[in-house]
């Protein structure tokens, strides 16, 4: 794609899963990567097996002296920012029973850290002749989902968030759009279906029109798009990579005037 050639990306989450395939994607497009994690193992033998135009940066982004840090390397090793691709979260979440420090924990890691990461670098994307945030979104941030409390709220922040982002940068040319994933074939998925990838297509073709779980180089696919040139007048707004899942509404593949009419026809004849 257009414009990415030579920028400079940190990548929050960027060491495992769908973190680790957008710091693949963008790397293979010619964008200097910053893995920024909290893995150490993990990020560095990524950051090693890409090579050239890849570090990693071991990073809290609850901590403002970890992203201050994250910052001062990339300039550093670098020499500027262009993009910020915001994947890192946390999942503490237990629902009505979920207490202050989880609520609090959400927030900081999901939200707040988040904000602060752009906060530290917005001196150095407003020197970019291409600058973008993708903030990380999620589709539970629109709907109820049963038990799920923390998640979904400090999700549906992060789409406000960008909005405010998106006003708020626009004079200093920085875009500001949120990527939505639906649920995609990554560690958490994995983990949930014993790493059984029929299993999990299976399932997820129920909520997902598509038909299975979303790829998580799709979902990189979407980051790239977002900041490259090809969305150079694309700014508050979000992209939505979910197979269908927003449009399926609660009638999901059955018609409630279709099932009303075949009830009434079992029961009088």
């Amino acid at each position: 794609m257009k414009g990415l050639q030579d920028k400079v990306a940190i990548i929050t989450g960027g060491a495992a899963s769908i973190g680790e395939t957008v710091s693949r994607a963008l790397h293979a497009n010619g964008v200097k990567v910053v893995i920024a994690a909290r893995s150490t193992d993990v990020g560095n033998a990524l950051a090693a097996e890409l090579g050239d135009g890849a570090i990693f940066c071991r990073t809290d982004i609850g901590k403002d002296e970890d992203v201050q840090a994250l910052v001062a390397r990339t300039v550093e090793q670098f020499g500027g920012i262009d993009f910020i691709v915001n994947v890192a979260a946390v999942y503490d979440d237990d629902g009505p029973d979920s207490t202050r420090e989880q609520w609090l924990n959400s927030m900081n890691i999901n939200v707040i850290g988040q904000a602060m990461l752009v906060r530290e670098a917005r001196p150095h994307l407003a020197k970019s002749d291409g600058a973008s945030v993708v903030n990380f979104g999620s589709i539970s941030a629109a709907i109820a989902q049963a038990n799920r409390w923390t998640y979904p709220v400090s999700k549906g922040a992060i789409h406000q968030l960008t909005r405010n982002m998106a006003l708020d940068l626009a004079p200093e040319g920085i875009r500001v759009n949120t990527l939505c994933a639906g649920v995609t074939w990554s560690a958490p998925v994995a983990g949930l279906s014993r790493n059984d990838r029929e299993l999990a297509d299976e399932i997820c073709a129920i909520y997902q029109p598509l038909g299975r779980a979303v790829h998580a180089e799709e979902v990189a696919d979407g980051v790239l798009f977002l900041c490259s040139s090809h969305s150079s007048f694309i700014t508050g707004t979000e992209l939505t990579v979910d197979g269908g899942y927003g449009a399926l509404g609660p009638e999901a593949r059955e018609s409630i005037m279709a099932t009303m009419g075949a009830a009434a026809e079992a029961k009088y004849g």
